[in-house]
């Protein structure tokens, strides 16, 4: 161990680079950087620690974190705790997935382009659309990619965006379209939903597509099926970015109008894991299939007859189309769309539905419980999934504060940025909850809020 660290090279392997650089010493190698630049003190480090000592000290600082097995969380906004099957993790952890990031050499990939084709197939009937992708980087960069498609599709250049999508979602949609040229038009909301008048006021034929939330952010339930003749009579396309647990329970949005469908696919077995690495989930109707960003895996036989898999349509990314590429994404989450395949298969059809099922009664006894306590009322009416938001009498930060302080993450407080006044919080309850931990947090915020 050298001086310097944990660092592997001795002075006798350091010797022999500065032979072969033509210097004599580690001074003459840097002597074209000003002396005027250089630090001429030994680093203020800590002394070296030994291994036991380290390891010690790293399990002192992993101690000062605090994670969901000792919070009760009722905190969602895009990231949330559900169940993960052990199978998940089991299959995972096999080398043959793991180890493999992309499939440069598809033929040489059968498995892994079989658990892709796999994961496309459960990603359409799911979203109810006839194609998915293999999977993008996460939810919120799959929505953009989606206006991206949507405008390439129409050659139009305005997009038409909800304002109860997710806020983070609409920094990004901000982001791209600021690089591509392209306009973006807000639609307020009424009572916590898209306003459907507002909506027929500035869908156009200049509009490429309309991109909302399903549920949406504060967990309401947008009537997509009106928003989609509203979208397709002018010759928009419809792009919802839906959550997919909720699809076990509520209609596809494919199968109500929706032409594009992207989600957050971390429900799908994959953990919150401090923000990431998550799943961008993007399925699309056929007459978009040469437009989709990513990759397409595809079955096939070969020479023999045998049943096979391949990447299809991947020429029309970077390999060949290039400048006339809809996205410059030609990658995609293998692990992750593999941990949401294995989700699936293992939770099955009805699985998935009494997952769903769990959700949607578990937020509502949640709620009546909570609208018992004085000092909090309805921010909104109207159908929800598993979030829902109510206003409080006393300053939000505070109360989740406080509620810290008895083991509780309540919730998402909203900012203002959301075009709501007062003191709201977004709260998501879902299958991992029990009735006790419930019971327990509206005494707690009972104590809080009379304080």
């Amino acid at each position: 161990m050298s001086r310097f660290g944990y660092l592997p090279h001795t002075n006798e392997d350091r010797d022999v680079m500065l032979r072969e650089l033509g210097v004599a010493s580690v001074e003459e190698l840097f002597r074209d950087i000003p002396s005027s630049v250089r630090l001429t003190t030994e680093l203020a480090l800590p002394r070296p620690m030994s291994e036991l000592e380290l390891n010690k000290h790293m399990e002192q600082l992993a101690g000062r974190n605090r994670h969901l097995g000792q919070w009760v969380s009722f905190l969602g906004a895009g990231a949330y705790e559900h169940y993960q099957p052990s199978v998940v993790d089991a299959i995972l952890s096999r080398s043959e997935f793991y180890s493999s990031y992309t499939p440069y050499q598809p033929e040489m990939s059968q498995g892994l382009l079989q658990a892709i084709f796999e994961y496309q197939t459960m990603v359409a009937e799911l979203t109810g659309t006839d194609i998915a992708n293999a999977s993008m980087y996460d939810g919120v960069t799959a929505l953009a990619e989606a206006a991206l498609v949507a405008c390439q599709h129409t050659r139009r250049d305005k997009v038409v965006v909800a304002s109860t999508l997710h806020p983070d979602a609409r920094k990004v949609l901000r982001t791209y379209a600021n690089g591509q040229s392209i306009q973006l038009e807000m639609v307020p909301h009424r009572s916590g939903v898209l306003d459907v008048q507002a909506l027929e006021r500035l869908v156009d034929a200049d509009t490429a597509c309309v991109c909302v939330q399903y549920p949406n952010f504060f967990g309401a339930i947008e009537d997509v099926r009106a928003i989609a003749e509203i979208a397709h009579r002018h010759g928009a396309l419809l792009v919802v970015q839906a959550y997919p647990i909720a699809l076990g329970l509520l209609e596809a949005p494919g199968k109500m109008g929706a032409d594009i469908v992207v989600a957050e696919g971390q429900p799908l077995g994959i953990s919150p894991s401090y923000g990431g690495p998550y799943l961008g989930v993007m399925a699309v109707k056929e007459f978009l299939m040469r437009r989709i960003p990513g990759r397409l895996v595809g079955e096939t036989t070969d020479a023999q007859g045998r049943r096979g898999f391949v990447l299809t349509l991947q020429a029309r990314e970077q390999h060949i189309r290039r400048e006339k590429a809809t996205s410059n994404i030609c990658t995609n989450q293998s692990l992750c769309a593999i941990a949401a395949t294995v989700f699936l298969a293992y939770m099955g059809k009805e699985g998935l539905q009494e997952m769903a099922r769990q959700n949607y009664h578990k937020a509502h006894y949640f709620r009546q419980k909570l609208l018992e306590v004085p000092g909090i009322e309805p921010l909104f009416e109207g159908p929800f999934f598993n979030e829902f938001t109510v206003r409080l009498s006393r300053p939000v930060l505070e109360v989740e504060r406080s509620m810290m302080e008895r083991g509780y993450l309540f919730g998402y407080a909203l900012t203002g940025s959301e075009g709501v006044s007062g003191e709201g919080v977004v709260l998501a309850v879902t299958e991992v909850r029990t009735r006790a931990e419930m019971d327990g947090a509206v005494d707690a915020l009972e104590e809080v809020l009379a304080r």
